[in-house]
């Protein structure tokens, strides 16, 4: 923790890849004051994605998830600390306090401060584990290791975090059982045929779904869904996260499930910037790892006045049973979808016009995705693409 009263240039709040990418890029494009990166989880910054896929299954070592090496941050004349906690952020005064009441004033500031996993609110729900860190994934796999081959465990919630959750547990030779609330995976964001798609896949890798379904209690060894008593080795909840936006709400920024920013990152006030899953970024909160990472380097643009380019397209992937899933674009606001390339391929579309894709097993890179997407491509385009 800080010992004393200071001032930096540049005050990076969260040890996350939204902080670390902000650095580099402000280090990359000539900047050369004082950079101060602050997290709380007595580690390093490192990358998430993992938790849900690679470590779940293979317990993957510490800098095969790192954001950087080790190295980098005294290499770039970054200050890293990895066990502090910010307490609050005055940006009148541009003037932020740690838990132990020192003080660092900056001249610019970035809020990245992440989300943190919903809450169960049933009997027995802190039986129920959690993944948001590298220590919850660990825990579940050892938890994992631990029980008999074949044991039954349940997974509460059946978005992204659910799904490679359990499509890491069956990996590893387990018998999981995703229950979720909604009548479709993805509480049907996505649509029937992704859904239907994923649901196939699960099934081929044993895992069951209970779909319309609710767990209302939890006890020792068994999970309780409506009225039927599920055995349980263990239990992992994925019912989605919240911002963690109390930093910003207290310091008077301007807030709505999330830190409110533009396409610059910039707050509500000049001196402070919000970057990864707590900022909404013109209307739309993308919890994501390419999100975070692009966010955080336009504020580092913001930051120095270089121009910041417009955000791509959305793009989110995930691993389901073991195939790669990549979603692009914005698919909260479609009403028709359409297969493109034999169950590969499927396009979201809003009166006509494509708003988004869903690319398997990379049918289409989500680069070339994100490319046509931005350009406003019709679907023949999409399908010559893919076609190669």
């Amino acid at each position: 923790m800080p010992s004393a009263d200071r001032s930096v240039e540049i005050l990076l709040v969260g040890g996350g890849v939204a902080s670390v990418r902000c650095a580099r890029s402000l280090r990359r494009h000539g900047f050369d004051g004082s950079v101060l990166l602050v997290g709380d989880e007595g580690r390093p910054p490192y990358n998430r994605p993992p938790l849900s896929k690679e470590l779940l299954r293979d317990d993957l070592p510490d800098d095969l998830l790192a954001a950087e090496p080790s190295t980098w941050y005294a290499r770039r004349s970054v200050e890293l600390l990895t066990d502090a906690l910010v307490a609050s952020i005055d940006p009148d005064a541009r003037r932020a306090t740690f838990a132990d009441g020192a003080t660092v004033s900056f001249e610019h500031c970035l809020l990245a401060t992440g989300a943190e996993p919903r809450r169960l609110s049933i009997p027995g729900a802190d039986r129920a584990m959690m993944l948001r860190t590298a220590t919850d994934a660990r825990r579940i796999r050892s938890a994992a290791t631990r029980a008999s081959p074949g044991a039954p465990v349940v997974v509460i919630g059946g978005g992204f975090i659910g799904l490679e959750v359990a499509s890491a547990l069956a990996a590893l030779g387990l018998h999981p059982t995703v229950v979720e609330l909604a009548s479709s995976l993805w509480s049907g964001t996505l649509g029937n045929r992704l859904a239907a798609w994923a649901a196939e896949r699960l099934g081929a890798i044993g895992i069951d779904l209970r779909l319309g379904s609710a767990v209302t209690r939890i006890v020792d060894g068994a999970a309780w869904v409506d009225e039927e008593r599920l055995p349980a080795a263990f239990v992992v909840a994925g019912i989605g996260v919240a911002p963690r936006d109390d930093l910003a709400v207290q310091a008077g920024l301007a807030c709505a499930d999330g830190i409110l920013v533009g396409a610059d990152q910039r707050t509500s006030d000049v001196s402070v910037w919000a970057a990864g899953d707590v900022a909404r970024v013109d209307g739309r909160r993308v919890e994501h790892w390419h999100a975070a990472r692009e966010a955080g380097e336009r504020a580092a643009l913001s930051m120095v006045g270089l121009d910041v380019p417009t955000p791509p397209p959305a793009w989110v992937f995930s691993e389901i049973g073991g195939t790669m899933v990549d979603i692009i674009g914005a698919v909260d606001g479609w009403d028709e979808e359409r297969w493109l390339d034999e169950g590969r391929l499927l396009a979201y579309l809003a009166s006509g016009r494509l708003v988004g894709l869903a690319s398997i097993g990379n049918a289409l890179s989500a680069d070339a995705g994100r490319r046509l997407l931005a350009a406003g491509a019709a679907l023949d385009e999409v399908v010559a693409t893919a076609a190669g």
